[in-house]
């Protein structure tokens, strides 16, 4: 039995026992407990002797016994219709108004516990579905109602939307305990500076205008410089402030900053270095190498140590870098771009065949009756004799002889099938026997429609091959063994050997194996493709098209394959749907059959025997990508120019 089965075979002992307990209520005394109570201890009741006394000691009327009785059987029809937490609500209620009996109370924790199986379900489901917010929804509903339930807390781990969703690592805490860098508070205004002076002073000057104190270091020298910017906010004069005098800054606290050469020795001495440790899970050992080696390169992060056991990647470095090594990450790991490649093709074939008009007799022979008379009967003597001797047909009565030869079907004759005209007589009596004469009025036509409709799901790059047809085997050649084909089996060469034995031996012997060699080729259409996003969204589609079929003749045995095959670069917006391929194919042919000079009169021809053939084939292949995963945002940062002009 299923758990939810012996489930609800205890709710209803559970009810059984609550219309008797009521029952029992209406005929004792208000104030008395109900017997039921002390045989549900016996059974298994978890209150303790201390509870059940406090509890014997506040007498329920039996105005709230019987409301708790109603709630109950309320609650028990909620719980068989699977609405387990208007249920819990109702055991509950029905539990508060008397809490002399325990079966309400255990009613509730059972509903309860269904409710949160419900809920988890449910999660899991809309996890699958993807959303995980709504999974994150019914995750914490479950929690309210229990909330030391273990699984519900291993799904909501393993669901981890986000960092507030799940507990934060020990990583992640020991962050959030240091101390944030100092940043400067420069003013929101705007300034304009028209400056010729010594660098040092220009820096003073610049930061000074925006309310910051500089400190500038003794690696900057005191050359003359010039400086003309106009309404500037305080990120594009330090920009261009840091061009013009070829230096860097470092704050020190809201409002001071030091300022040195931009030299390495001097970021290396002056520039606040970060350690921040990198989770590459899921990495193969090529591709943590190439992530280092980028790190390094790229970065110019030296001191990056990567550990393929635990799969992490630590590097020292200054702020800005790990920010922008974090997000240059961010999106490598996020994988490439994936394109649903919606490939359909339309086939539509029409044959039309139609044969209309007469055909007039093509031949007419002519014969001398009492030659074919006799040619019959000479042919037919067995047959003769037994017509006579049966007396059917008297001995020189040919004619019934030949009446009765042709209408039982023993003896045919062409000439006598389609009729025959009679001149002249005696031995001269002549027959003539025309061909059979046709009306032909018939028509066969056929449409034919057909949709193969196949998605590729494909990634930035990836090839795809798409199939459509047979693979049709072609022997190429055959081998043979040539050498001495005798078998020598004890007991069959010898005297021994049993007939049947023999008699295979000999086809054995008589016979030389061979073995063909086959080679299956792909008949039918074959798409290739390679799609490519690109940065405005659209889609670079590198595409390989070819169709095999028989061309119905053969060389040596060998059959002859029509190839045809197109190969190109077509670009289109996502979404978009275009037409590679289009063919079409047109056969007609028409036959006369008729008197030779009549049927080529004009106006009698369409009188005469014709049979008109067309077929028509169509081939259409469309292609529609559709960009279902790009991680790669669109654009560019925008350009910042500064005119430097140093004068010495």
């Amino acid at each position: 039995m299923s758990l939810r089965g012996t489930l609800r075979t205890g709710m209803l002992a559970v009810f059984a026992s609550a219309r008797f307990s009521c029952a029992a209520t209406a005929q004792q005394a208000p104030g008395n407990p109900p017997p039921l109570a002390s045989a549900i201890a016996n059974q298994g009741s978890q209150n303790s002797p201390s509870d059940s006394s406090a509890q014997k000691s506040k007498p329920v009327s039996r105005h709230a016994q019987l409301r708790a009785a109603r709630l109950f059987l309320e609650a028990s029809k909620l719980y068989q219709d699977g609405q387990f937490e208007r249920a819990m609500q109702e055991y509950e209620q029905a539990a508060a108004l008397d809490p002399t009996n325990q079966d309400y109370e255990l009613a509730a924790k059972i509903a309860r516990s269904h409710q949160v199986t419900a809920l988890i379900q449910s999660a899991a489901k809309d996890r699958l579905r993807g959303d995980p917010h709504a999974a994150l929804a019914a995750l914490q509903q479950a929690e309210k109602l229990d909330p030391t339930n273990p699984q519900i807390a291993v799904h909501l781990d393993s669901l981890a939307i986000d960092a507030e969703s799940r507990p934060a690592s020990l990583y992640e805490k020991e962050v959030s305990q240091l101390g944030e860098a100092p940043v400067l508070e420069p003013t929101a205004n705007k300034q304009t500076f028209h400056l010729k002076t010594d660098r040092r002073q220009l820096i003073q000057d610049v930061f000074r205008a925006y309310n910051l104190e500089a400190t500038v270091d003794q690696s900057v020298p005191a050359m003359p410089a010039r400086f003309d910017i106009e309404d500037a906010s305080f990120q594009q004069a330090m920009e261009a402030l840091s061009l013009v005098t070829e230096t860097f800054w470092v704050p020190l606290d809201a409002h001071r900053a030091l300022v040195a050469r931009d030299t390495q020795m001097n970021r290396d001495e002056f520039l606040r270095q970060g350690l921040e440790t990198f989770y590459l899970s899921g990495l193969t050992s090529a591709q943590l190498t190439d992530v280092t080696n980028v790190t390094r390169n790229v970065f110019n992060a030296s001191h990056a140590v990567v550990a393929p056991s635990a799969d992490t990647l630590t590097v020292r470095a200054p702020e800005r870098t790990l920010n922008a090594l974090n997000a240059t990450l961010k999106d490598l790991l996020r994988g490439r771009n994936q394109v649903l490649l919606d490939v359909r093709l339309i086939q539509l074939a029409h044959n039309n065949e139609r044969n209309t008009g007469a055909q007039l007799p093509q031949t007419i022979t002519a014969f001398n009756v009492y030659a074919e008379e006799q040619a019959i009967l000479n042919q037919n003597q067995a047959l003769v004799q037994q017509i006579i001797s049966s007396g059917l047909a008297a001995p020189g009565d040919t004619l019934a002889i030949l009446g009765i030869l042709l209408a039982s079907g023993q003896v045919s004759n062409s000439i006598f099938s389609n009729g025959i005209a009679l001149f002249g007589g005696g031995l001269t009596l002549s027959g003539v026997s025309p061909s059979p004469a046709t009306l032909n009025l018939n028509l066969n036509s056929s449409d034919t429609r057909e949709l193969d409709q196949v998605e590729l799901r494909l990634g930035d790059g990836e090839d795809g091959t798409l199939r459509s047809g047979t693979s049709y085997p072609i022997m190429t050649s055959n081998y043979s063994n040539l050498g001495n084909t005798n078998i020598n089996i004890p007991g069959l060469t010898s005297a021994g050997s049993s007939t049947g034995l023999a008699g295979l031996l000999s086809q054995l012997q008589g016979t030389t194996p061979t073995i063909p060699m086959v080679q299956y080729q792909d008949l039918g259409l074959t798409l290739k493709a390679n799609p490519r996003v690109m940065r405005n969204g659209d889609v670079a589609l590198v595409l390989d098209l070819k169709i095999k079929a028989l061309a119905g003749n053969s060389i040596n045995g060998v059959p002859v394959l029509n190839d045809r095959s197109y190969s190109g670069v077509v670009t289109v917006k996502a979404g978009a749907g275009v037409v590679i391929a289009s063919e079409i194919s047109k056969t007609e042919s028409q036959a006369l059959s008729g008197t030779p000079g009549l049927s080529e009169i004009p106006g009698l021809n369409n009188v005469t025997a014709k049979d008109t053939q067309s077929d028509y084939a169509t081939l259409l292949i469309m292609l529609t990508p559709h960009v279902i995963r790009g991680p790669q945002s669109s654009g560019s940062s925008p350009m910042f120019r500064v005119d430097k002009n140093t004068s010495r």
